[in-house]
C-alpha cells in the first residue's frame, strides 16, 4: 500500500520549524529555507532599466543544497504551505519559493502567523490564502529601487572620494539627520541663567522645607544673570516670608501603549543597554519558539516588525482576567484599553505583546538565556500595565511670599500604584520627586529665611543622538519602517560614517563628506521628507493603488539626470576626508593627534607619519571616579582591540580594569560601581576593597573556560 504524501509547510528558520511541526502532527513536513533563496546578483545592477525596471533574480548560491532538498519535498507533496513572515519580505520570499519550485497556483497557499501558539497555527493551516501580490510588489520596488540607488552613487563615491563607499537611500537620509544635529550642536551659543533657592523653617517650628524662585507674584521670571539674583536675594534676606497658597490634588498617569517595533528598540537600549540589532535578533528567537517546562516549545510573543498598535480582543480579554485574578478588580480600569495607531502606519499586525499572558517572566525565566528573560519581561511588563488602572498621586505645591517675590515648593508621592505595580516607564531625564515631604503649612503662616544657594547654569545644546533616539526620530520623521531601523543604523556605524562615543553617534570627518555630496548633487535622496513620501508611494503599492513600475519611472528620471550632472560636474575632482585632529598631543614630536580607522576600529595617530609613528587608543570619559585617587575613568582599547577602563593618571595611580564603570555609587562606601562587560544588563558590584560590600574578582560572574600554560587570559576570564 502507497504511503500517504504529506502536505509541506516551508518556513524561514529551523527554530519555527521545530515549533510549528510540533503543532501540525505527522502528516505535515516543515523544512526551513533559510530566509532568502533568490535574489539579483551581487556583481551587477541585475535590474533591466530600459524594460520597465525588470529585475534578474538568480538562485543563491550558498543555498544550493537546500533549494535541491526543497525542489524534491515539494515535488512529492500534495500542497505546499508557504508559512514565511507576516510582512512584505515574508510575502516576497513565498513568492520567490513559488517562482523557484515552479509551484502552480492551487499548490502553493500562502499561511501567516501573527503569534506561533498552536491555536493560531492549526487555524492559518485551516485557512490558507493566496499570496498577496501587491504586497510582493511593494517589498519588490523597495528592492529594485535601493539597488538602483547603491549601484548608481557607489562607484561615483569610489571615484570621487574613497575606494570601498558604498551609498543608501535610506542610510544617507540617517547620516543626514546625524550630521544635521552636530551642526546644530556646533552652532550652539550657550545662555547663561541661575537658580536661586530658599530653605525655609517654619517659624513656631516642625520643618525644613526648601522653594525655588518662580518670579514676581504669579509672573513667571527666568534670572539670566549674577546682578538680577543678588536683587532679589537683597530684597528677600531682610523681608518677612509668609505662606501664599497651598494647593493640594491628585494627579493621575496612564501606563503607555504596548511595544511596537521602534519603541521596542529604544526602550531596549535605554533600560537593557542592547543595540536595535540585538533587540531583534532576540525578539525573533521569542516569536519562533523556545521549549518551556510543561508547554513545550512556545513561541512568546507576537510578530516583532509591526507599526500598529492594535489588540486582539482574546488578548484584551485574557489581560483583564489575569490582572483581576493577580492583582485585584481596583487595578483593572473597568474596560479594555485600547490605542490609536498613528495615521500613516501599515497596521498589518497587532502590538507587540506576549502571546499567553499566564506566562510570566519569572514562570519562564529558568528556560530563556539572560538576555530572553531581561526582553520577555520588558514586554510582557509593557503589555500586561497598558491594560491596567492609572497610578494615582497626591501632589502639593506651595507659594513662599517675601518682598512681593514668589517661591514655589512641590512635592509629589504614590497613593495608588496601578499600573506601576508592573511596569515603571519613567523617562531618564525625569528627576525624582523630593524624598522629603513638605510641612503640613496654612496659608497665611509665617516662615523664616534660613539661608539662599545661588546656581549659575548654561543652556546646552541638544543632545547627539543615540541609537534609540535616532530611531525615534527616523519613525516621527516617516524614515524606514519597522524592517528597516535596526539595519540602518548598522551600516552607517558599520561603514565608519558615523561613529559610537559611548552611547551617543557622531558623524565621522568621511561621513560629513559624504553627506556633503550628496546635499550638493543629490539633494531629494538626503531630503527627509521626499524619503518620508517615498515610503508613502511604496505604501501604497501595498494597497493596490499604484502599479510599482510607476513609482520606479517617477523616481528614475530626476535621480539619473543628477548623476549625470554629477559626473560633469567633478570631473578631475577628488574630495579629500580631512583628518579629525584632537586635542590630545603626541608624546614624540609634539603635534596635535588625528582620528584615523585601523583593524580595530578607531584610534589616534600622529599626522606626521612615516617621520613619527606614534599612535595611542581613543579615550572616552565614563561615569564616575577613580576608586583609588578620585580622577576621571577613562575608556581605552588595547591592542588586541579590547575595551578597558582606566584611571586618567595612569601608572601614577596604577587603576586599571575590564569591567564597567556605571553612575551608580556603591550605597556603603559612596565609590563608584563597576558592572561586567558584555550585552544586556548587569547587576553593578564595589571594587574597594576596604568596603563591606567589596565584591572580589572571583565572584563576580566571569564565565570559567577552560586553559593551559600556553593559553593566555582574556578580558573577562581567569586563567
Amino acid at each position: 500500500m502507497a504511503q500517504a504524501k504529506k502536505d509541506l509547510v516551508i518556513v524561514e528558520s529551523p527554530a519555527k520549524a521545530r515549533t510549528i511541526e510540533k503543532y501540525l502532527g505527522g502528516q505535515y513536513k516543515v523544512i526551513a529555507s533559510m530566509g532568502h533563496l533568490r535574489d539579483l546578483p551581487k556583481n551587477k545592477l541585475g535590474v533591466d532599466i530600459d524594460n520597465g525596471f525588470t529585475p534578474e533574480y538568480i538562485p543563491v548560491a550558498a543555498r544550493k543544497d537546500v533549494i535541491e532538498e526543497l525542489k524534491k519535498r515539494s515535488k512529492d507533496a500534495k500542497t505546499v504551505y508557504l508559512a514565511t513572515d507576516p510582512d512584505r519580505e515574508g510575502e516576497a520570499i513565498s513568492w520567490h519559493l513559488k517562482e523557484l519550485l515552479n509551484l502552480p497556483d492551487d499548490k502553493a497557499r500562502r499561511v501567516t502567523f501573527n503569534e506561533i501558539t498552536r491555536k493560531v497555527v492549526q487555524s492559518a493551516i485551516a485557512n490558507p490564502r493566496d499570496i498577496d501580490l501587491d504586497l510582493v510588489d511593494a517589498q519588490q520596488a523597495r528592492r529594485v529601487l535601493d539597488r538602483i540607488v547603491g549601484y548608481k552613487l557607489s562607484p561615483l563615491l569610489w571615484r570621487k572620494v574613497r575606494r570601498g563607499l558604498s551609498a543608501g537611500r535610506v542610510q544617507s537620509v540617517a547620516i543626514r539627520m546625524v550630521v544635521d544635529r552636530e551642526k546644530e550642536i556646533r552652532g550652539f551659543k550657550p545662555e547663561e541663567y541661575w537658580h536661586l533657592d530658599a530653605t525655609l523653617d517654619r517659624a513656631e517650628g516642625g520643618g525644613t522645607f526648601t522653594a525655588r524662585y518662580y518670579g514676581e507674584g504669579e509672573k513667571k521670571r527666568e534670572l539670566h544673570s549674577e546682578a538680577e539674583v543678588n536683587a532679589v536675594a537683597a530684597d528677600v534676606e531682610k523681608a518677612p516670608w509668609t505662606i501664599g497658597e497651598v494647593r493640594r490634588g491628585q494627579r493621575q498617569r496612564s501606563p503607555a501603549p504596548p511595544f511596537i517595533t521602534s519603541t521596542l528598540q529604544q526602550e531596549a537600549s535605554r533600560r537593557l543597554g542592547l543595540t536595535p540589532r540585538r533587540t531583534m535578533s532576540i525578539a525573533q528567537q521569542l516569536y519562533e519558539g523556545v521549549d518551556i517546562t510543561g508547554e513545550g516549545t512556545v513561541g512568546l510573543i507576537t510578530y516583532m516588525r509591526t507599526d500598529s498598535l492594535r489588540l486582539s480582543e482574546d488578548a484584551l480579554s485574557a489581560a483583564a482576567g489575569y490582572i483581576r485574578e493577580h492583582y485585584g478588580e481596583e487595578y483593572y480600569p473597568g474596560k479594555p484599553r485600547r490605542f490609536k495607531t498613528k495615521a500613516g502606519a501599515q497596521d498589518a499586525h497587532e502590538a507587540i505583546r506576549p502571546s499567553d499572558v499566564t506566562l510570566t517572566p519569572d514562570r519562564v525565566k529558568k528556560d530563556l538565556t539572560a538576555e530572553q528573560f531581561r526582553l520577555y519581561r520588558l514586554i510582557w511588563g509593557r503589555f500586561t500595565a497598558s491594560q491596567m488602572a492609572n497610578a494615582v498621586y497626591d501632589n502639593v505645591v506651595i507659594d513662599a511670599l517675601s518682598a512681593g517675590h514668589c517661591f514655589k515648593a512641590n512635592h509629589s508621592s504614590l497613593r495608588f500604584p496601578g499600573y506601576t505595580a508592573v511596569y515603571e516607564d519613567r523617562a531618564d531625564d525625569e528627576e525624582d520627586a523630593p524624598k522629603k515631604p513638605l510641612p503640613d503649612l496654612k496659608e497665611g503662616e509665617s516662615v523664616e529665611l534660613k539661608k539662599l544657594a545661588r546656581e549659575q547654569k548654561f543652556t546646552e545644546p541638544p543632545a547627539r543622538y543615540t541609537e534609540a533616539t535616532l530611531i525615534r526620530a527616523m519613525e516621527e520623521k516617516g524614515i524606514g519602517r519597522p524592517s528597516t531601523y535596526a539595519p540602518t543604523i548598522s551600516t552607517i556605524t558599520g561603514r565608519e560614517y558615523v561613529a559610537k562615543e559611548g552611547k551617543y553617534l557622531k558623524p565621522t570627518a568621511l561621513g560629513e563628506v559624504v553627506d556633503g555630496l550628496m546635499e550638493e548633487r543629490f539633494p531629494d535622496i538626503v531630503d527627509l521628507k521626499f524619503t518620508a513620501r517615498m515610503e508613502d508611494r511604496l505604501d501604497e503599492i501595498e494597497s493596490g493603488k499604484i502599479p510599482w513600475r510607476d513609482v520606479l519611472t517617477e523616481f528614475y528620471g530626476d535621480f539619473d539626470r543628477e548623476l549625470t550632472e554629477a559626473e560633469t560636474a567633478l570631473e578631475g575632482v577628488h574630495l579629500k576626508v580631512p583628518d579629525e585632529v584632537t586635542d590630545e598631543i603626541c608624546d614624540k614630536c609634539g603635534r596635535h593627534l588625528v582620528v584615523k580607522n585601523g583593524r580595530f576600529g578607531r584610534f589616534l595617530a600622529c599626522p606626521g607619519f612615516p617621520e613619527c609613528n606614534f599612535t595611542k587608543p581613543i579615550v572616552i570619559e565614563m561615569p564616575g571616579e577613580c576608586p583609588k585617587c578620585g580622577s576621571r575613568i577613562l575608556k581605552k582599547t588595547s591592542k588586541k582591540g579590547y575595551a578597558y577602563y582606566a584611571c586618567e593618571k595612569g601608572a601614577d595611580c596604577g587603576f586599571m580594569t575590564w569591567d564597567v564603570p556605571v553612575k551608580d555609587r556603591c550605597p556603603s562606601c559612596g565609590k563608584t560601581m563597576f558592572k561586567l562587560s558584555g550585552k544586556g544588563a548587569r547587576k553593578p558590584f564595589c571594587v574597594n576593597p576596604e568596603c563591606e560590600a567589596f565584591v572580589p574578582e572571583d565572584k563576580r560572574g566571569y564565565r570559567k573556560k577552560a586553559s593551559s600554560a600556553k593559553t593566555a587570559a582574556k578580558p573577562g576570564e581567569k586563567k
